[in-house]
């Protein structure tokens, strides 16, 4: 019980003298070997560099890359000129392997409407809806699609060619968060939609949005070039804006109503 007892009060003699010592203001243990605070320590050195490693008697694997785009076009030609039917051309872009849209998208989006109309209408690329669905303008630019072309007598779904249309996309894929295709994309589709069009052979095109325009006209500016009729494939094509354009203004749908009554005159002459 002493020694126990004398423990106890030098930690405690010892804890007081702290507590006096903090009171008169010390802040620092001073040692018994001075120190110069304004000493700054010496810098380090940096690690000197690794050797140079000899070089691998084994070559790397080289990254795999895109096929380039003068062999993907010359592909996409010879495959879409073997094809003597509209399902052949389905079939063989189905087949089609070297557009990297493909891997991203769920269904392969081909046509929709009257094979037999006279009015082909030509869009961009499918969206979420039409991806999932498997059929081109279903989603809500497809439903002001529909009640534009209604409003001149034009159905999707008339079995009279004199009044019905017939749908497809330039991209028969959904681009990833439907970023606009890239002018290799749509150079590496323009022989599928060039042979789509003379299989089917519409008395007019109606082409919606920029890609088509590039893709059939070879230009851009769909808002300066809509309402001017054009020729391509030795067909009639009316430029138009997309109806995703006329959801987010309005305003524009004067300009879509004088281009459908464009085309409604020029079907009737």
């Amino acid at each position: 019980m002493g020694i126990e007892t004398d423990i106890a009060n030098d930690w405690h003699a010892a804890l007081a003298a702290l507590a006096w010592q903090v009171e008169l203001g010390v802040s620092d243990i001073v040692g018994e070997t001075p120190l110069d605070r304004y000493d700054l320590p010496e810098p380090v050195k940096p690690a000197p560099p690794p050797p140079p490693q000899r070089a691998s008697a084994v070559a790397p694997m080289p990254e795999p890359v895109a096929a380039a785009p003068d062999a993907a076009i010359h592909a996409a030609s010879d495959a879409a000129n073997r094809a003597t039917s509209r399902d052949g051309l389905r079939d063989a872009l189905a087949a089609f392997d070297l557009c990297e849209l493909k891997k991203g998208a769920r269904n392969l989006v081909f046509c929709d409407g009257n094979p037999n109309a006279r009015v082909l209408i030509l869009g961009e690329a499918p969206g979420r809806e039409e991806d999932l669905q498997g059929r081109p303008f279903v989603g809500a630019a497809g439903q002001l699609l529909d009640r534009m072309f209604a409003a001149i007598g034009l159905s999707r779904n008339s079995p009279d060619p004199a009044t019905a249309l017939y749908i497809t996309n330039v991209m028969p894929w959904r681009p990833p968060q439907n970023r606009d295709p890239s002018p290799d994309e749509i150079a590496m589709m323009r022989p599928f939609v060039e042979r789509h069009i003379t299989l089917v052979d519409p008395d007019v095109i109606v082409v919606m949005g920029n890609t088509p325009l590039q893709a059939l006209l070879k230009t851009k500016g769909i808002l300066r070039a809509r309402g001017t009729w054009a020729q391509a494939l030795g067909k009639p094509v009316l430029p138009m804006a997309h109806p995703a354009y006329l959801l987010r203004k309005p305003e524009a749908k004067r300009e879509a109503w004088a281009d459908l009554l464009s085309l409604q005159a020029k079907l009737r002459g």
